[in-house]
């Protein structure tokens, strides 16, 4: 199994650090899909700012009907999330 090196809250500063605070507001937690990418903290903030964008802003689709690609894109893909 692979292993990616991964920032934890409690060692994190500046930037990444910010942005797991912003994360700790909006979810109650940190995802570790997050984590993996704590190395790069301008790529995170970009790959939040997609998936916020994508994901909870308005749009064509109704928020349910994101979540439902979401969750069968994942399960066909055989991705947890």
């Amino acid at each position: 199994m692979p292993f990616i090196q991964q920032i934890n809250e409690s060692e994190a500063t500046g930037e990444l650090a910010n942005i797991y605070e912003s994360c700790q507001q909006r979810a109650g937690f940190v995802a570790n899909i997050l984590k993996v990418q704590s190395q790069d903290p301008g790529m995170l903030r970009e790959s939040l700012r997609f998936y916020i964008r994508l994901m909870k802003s308005p749009n064509s689709l109704q928020a349910a009907q994101r979540e439902m690609l979401a969750a069968v894109v994942s399960n066909v893909n055989e991705c947890y999330y």
